[in-house]
């Protein structure tokens, strides 16, 4: 009988905690808690990061399944705001939205406004028509040509200092960087003809080629590393310190990896949630 009691009395605190709030709910800025809501600015442009689903047109991606996870975490529900990319600092900065979560890259430069909660590690990556794959063996045949990217990134920078260090050293002319519109832009180009070869993240690319099969063929491995992040307003400490923890509680129940895998980004997880890790 006495075990009885104590086998009812443990499953009754069981239940109990599954019923109870998350603690990080707690410390959510006092006016998200009151609200109930976590206010995000997305730009569905970014596949496999952020996009309309096109049967139903609704929000999707990494990013929205990762939100609305950690806004559970939170005790409150995703309250997703489209906006430009243009606007998505200011928006946070000047408090239209609480958090920017839309596929940014967590960049130093950004740092005076925007603090970020960091969530994947990937790279830049060459890629070409698959008809001109040959044409490609390696990197260093892009020297003398031009690669168009996406202008609003810091892709054309990058791009730039790879061609100093391996073109001119091999004594090849300096590759010819073309800033586009964005990624879908560059492709545009590339198809066209008007540029070589073009540059996106390599998160993004597998999916890219999904929807174009034996359009594109990439060109060695990606440039260099950077970590993508939700953005926080920079005083907003409160704020991110809550989601930081949410992220850690999902990174160590599963649900983390099961999302990048569902969305094909397995290969770009962190190993530890960071705070203004970019460079």
């Amino acid at each position: 009988m006495k075990k009885f009691v104590i086998a009812i009395s443990m499953l009754t605190a069981v239940a109990a905690y599954m019923r109870a709030p998350s603690l990080h709910a707690a410390e959510l800025p006092a006016a998200i808690k009151s609200r109930g809501t976590l206010m995000a600015a997305i730009v569905p442009n970014y596949p496999p990061l952020d996009l309309r689903d096109p049967a139903t047109n609704e929000l999707s991606g990494l990013d929205v399944d990762l939100g609305n996870a950690i806004a559970a975490k939170l005790g409150v529900k995703m309250d997703w705001q489209e906006t430009s990319f243009e606007q998505m600092i200011s928006a946070v900065d000047t408090g239209r939205v609480d958090v920017i979560l839309s596929g940014m890259t967590d960049l130093a430069s950004r740092h005076d406004k925007v603090s970020f909660v960091d969530y994947l590690r990937s790279g830049p990556q060459f890629f070409v028509q698959a008809s001109r794959a040959n044409e490609f063996p390696d990197m260093l045949a892009l020297c003398g040509k031009s690669v168009g990217t996406s202008r609003r990134t810091s892709f054309p920078g990058e791009i730039a200092q790879w061609s100093d260090q391996h073109c001119k050293p091999a004594g090849k002319p300096a590759i010819n960087v073309v800033g586009t519109e964005g990624s879908p832009d560059a492709r545009t180009q590339l198809k066209q003809g008007r540029v070589d070869a073009a540059m996106q993240g390599n998160e993004t690319l597998p999916y890219v080629m999904k929807l174009e099969p034996g359009a594109y063929a990439v060109v060695g491995e990606r440039i260099s590393s950077q970590l993508t992040g939700i953005g926080v307003a920079k005083n907003a400490t409160e704020l991110q310190q809550a989601l930081a923890d949410a992220l850690r509680q999902l990174v160590a129940d599963g649900t983390y990896k099961k999302l990048l895998e569902k969305w094909g980004l397995g290969g770009d997880a962190v190993d530890e949630v960071t705070i203004n890790a970019g460079t």
